[in-house]
């Protein structure tokens, strides 16, 4: 048996990680929770504490501060990797990323060091974003892709199942973007290592409780991040 640990990012997540938590559970008897808090006002912590006294697969990571999904996911990685988890799931608490697809991803590891949960191989399969956000994030893709040249459709997408052994390939101390940058960094991190990353098509659905997290300065450094990373890579920094 793998260990499986999903890794969700919270802020002010609480009426969906009590909706998503339970459901991951059910969806498979080896996964186990691990939510990483930074503090939510909203009692995020409070609500996810609750659920470990009578859960024993969820699991809690209080943050301090408020410091963004990528140093979240960095911190969440290095506890799932401490509790010897094998696969390592990051999703989001908002039902945006499919539980139905999470026993494809598991499988397609047997030949991939990361799967990543695609919004964009299989034409465009998001619902329910604005115009204006769908064509954002499609053409933020096609630019991330044409600076880097990795072979990934979703650049920028944040539903992937990693191998421990490919959290472990990359140095995550050096890891320092945020937001979309951050999924960008992470897959040109591992595939310049020689990580194997593969795609499976999702179906990715807007969230509808709770507010989503995007802004200006996450898209604005989603832009810049592809040239610092490749001239990191040039100076051998990476």
């Amino acid at each position: 048996m793998k260990r499986k640990i999903v890794v969700i990012p919270t802020y002010n997540e609480r009426g969906n990680i009590t909706a998503i938590v339970p459901q991951l559970l059910a969806a498979d008897p080896e996964i186990e929770v691990l939510v990483v808090d930074d503090s939510s006002p909203d009692g995020t912590a409070d609500a996810v504490t609750q659920m470990s006294r009578s859960m024993p697969r969820v699991h809690l990571l209080l943050r301090a501060v408020r410091q963004g999904i990528g140093p979240a996911y960095i911190s969440g990685f290095r506890r799932a990797l401490e509790m010897g988890a094998d696969l390592v799931v990051q999703m989001d608490a908002d039902f945006s990323h499919p539980i139905v697809a999470l026993p494809d991803l598991f499988r397609a590891t047997e030949d991939a060091d990361v799967v990543l949960g695609s919004r964009y191989i299989n034409g465009i399969t998001v619902v329910n974003w604005p115009i204006e956000r769908l064509l954002l994030s499609y053409f933020g893709n096609a630019y991330a892709r044409r600076i880097t040249k990795m072979p990934v459709r979703d650049i920028t997408g944040g539903f992937k199942c990693w191998r421990r052994s490919a959290l472990e390939m990359i140095d995550l101390d050096r890891v320092r973007s945020n937001g979309y940058a951050f999924q960008i960094e992470m897959s040109y991190r591992l595939w310049r290592k020689g990580g194997r990353i593969k795609e499976l098509p999702i179906i990715f659905a807007d969230r509808t409780v709770g507010e989503s997290k995007m802004s200006k300065r996450i898209s604005i450094e989603a832009f810049w991040i592809v040239w610092w990373l490749k001239m990191q890579d040039l100076r051998g920094k990476l």
